[in-house]
C-alpha cells in the first residue's frame, strides 16, 4: 500500500487512468472489426474508416497509444480499403 499522500493519490489516478486506457483501446479494436466488415461496401467502409481514424487520433491526443502506431493502423485500413474496392 502506498504510504504517503501524494502516493495515494497517484496510485488512484493510475487506477482511473487504466479504465480509461482499456475503455478506448477496447473501442479502437470494435472500430477495426467494423472496417473489415464493412469492406465490401465502399461507402460503409469509407465510413467506418473515417470513424477509426478519427478514434485513433483521439487516442493519440489522451497518450492512450503511440503517435506512429495510430500512423501505421490509418495507413493500413486505407491500403486494406483501397485494395478491397478494385
Amino acid at each position: 500500500m502506498a504510504n504517503t499522500k501524494s502516493a495515494i493519490k497517484a496510485a488512484r489516478k493510475a487506477l482511473r487512468n487504466a479504465a480509461r486506457n482499456k475503455a478506448v483501446k477496447s473501442r479502437l479494436k470494435t472500430l477495426a472489426k467494423a472496417v473489415q466488415a464493412a469492406a465490401q461496401d465502399p461507402e460503409k467502409a469509407r465510413a467506418a474508416a473515417i470513424a477509426y481514424s478519427s478514434a485513433l487520433d483521439k487516442a493519440v491526443k489522451s497518450n492512450v497509444i503511440h503517435r506512429n502506431v495510430a500512423s501505421h493502423h490509418k495507413s493500413q485500413v486505407a491500403k486494406y480499403i483501397f485494395t478491397t474496392k478494385k
